[in-house]
C-alpha cells in the first residue's frame, strides 16, 4: 500500500468532494480509510470521496463514496466535479462521456462551467402531497414556505429514518418558489446524515417535480451554495435529455499519509 497519495479538493457549488486520479488502481478501498479522508477534523473534509480510473468504453469511470465510506449511488455536483478534473488532467478537451453507476454520462464543460447529462426519469411518484423520484440517487420532494429558514437538518431527518424510507434510505429536499422560473432548494443528504450546500441529483429531481406541471423546459434553482440551471424536455409524465449545469472548481490539492 502507497504511503502518501495526491489528492485534490473540488466543490460544486458547495458540495466539496476529495478526488483521487485512481487510473492505476493504487487507492485502497478500504471504508475506515475514505472515511477518515472524509472527516473535517480529521483527514481532508469533503461531503464525498470520487476516484477517476480508466474505462475500456469511455473517457473515465467514476467511482464515488459518501462521506461514512460506502460507495454510493450517483452524484450530480459529484459528476460536475470530476469532469472538471479529467478536464484539468487533459483526459478531454471539451466532451466527454464516462461511466457511473447508474450508467453512461455525457458532459461537456466551458470556462469552469459544466453541463452534465442526466438519466432519464420514466415517472415521478407521490407520497401523500409530496413527490418521490430516482434522478441516480432516489429522492424525496417537499414543497414549504421559507425554506430559507426551514428546519431542514431536523425535518429531513425524520422523512430519511421515517418507516418508508429508514431501511433504503433516501434524500430530502425542501423547495420553494422565489421567482419567475426560480426554486430554492435544500438537501437533507443519506450518508452524509446532514445537509449539504447543494445536492446535485436532488436539484435535478425537484426541477422536474416542478417543471411537471410548467410548459417550460428549464429552471434556475437558488441552493446554498450558489446557483445551477436544469433543463429537461417532458414527455406525459417522462422526463429525457435532462442536464444539470452549474460551476465547479479546484479548490487545492495535496498529498496525505494513509
Amino acid at each position: 500500500m502507497q504511503n502518501t497519495i495526491e489528492f485534490y479538493k473540488y466543490q460544486g457549488t458547495g458540495n466539496d468532494f476529495v478526488m483521487i486520479d485512481n487510473r492505476d488502481m493504487q487507492f485502497p478501498k478500504e471504508k475506515e480509510l475514505i472515511e477518515r479522508l472524509c472527516d473535517r477534523r480529521f483527514g481532508i473534509g469533503g461531503d464525498g470521496l470520487i476516484l477517476l480510473e480508466n474505462d475500456a468504453n469511455t473517457d473515465f469511470r467514476m467511482v464515488y463514496y459518501n462521506s461514512d465510506g460506502n460507495e454510493s449511488t450517483m452524484c450530480g455536483n459529484g459528476g460536475r466535479c470530476i469532469v472538471a478534473f479529467a478536464h484539468f488532467l487533459d483526459i478531454f478537451e471539451d466532451r466527454a462521456s464516462f461511466e457511473a453507476v447508474d450508467g453512461i454520462h455525457e458532459a461537456e464543460i466551458s470556462n469552469g462551467i459544466v453541463k452534465l447529462k442526466m438519466i432519464d426519469v420514466s415517472a415521478i411518484n407521490k407520497d401523500g402531497a409530496d413527490h418521490v423520484l430516482n434522478t441516480g440517487s432516489p429522492h424525496f420532494v417537499q414543497y414549504v414556505e421559507d425554506v430559507k429558514n426551514f428546519k431542514v437538518y431536523a425535518e429531513g431527518n425524520r422523512i430519511r429514518n421515517s418507516a418508508t424510507y429508514k431501511t433504503e434510505g433516501i434524500n430530502v429536499n425542501f423547495v420553494e418558489e422565489t421567482g419567475e422560473n426560480e426554486i430554492f432548494v435544500r438537501t437533507y443528504e443519506r450518508g452524509v446524515e446532514d445537509e449539504t450546500f447543494s445536492c446535485g441529483t436532488g436539484v435535478t429531481a425537484s426541477a422536474l417535480v416542478y417543471l411537471k406541471d410548467k410548459s417550460n423546459s428549464s429552471v434556475n434553482v437558488k441552493v446554498l451554495g450558489g446557483n445551477l440551471k436544469v433543463y429537461a424536455e417532458q414527455h406525459g409524465g417522462a422526463f429525457t435529455n435532462i442536464w444539470l449545469e452549474g460551476p465547479a472548481k479546484q479548490v487545492f490539492k495535496g498529498k496525505i499519509n494513509l
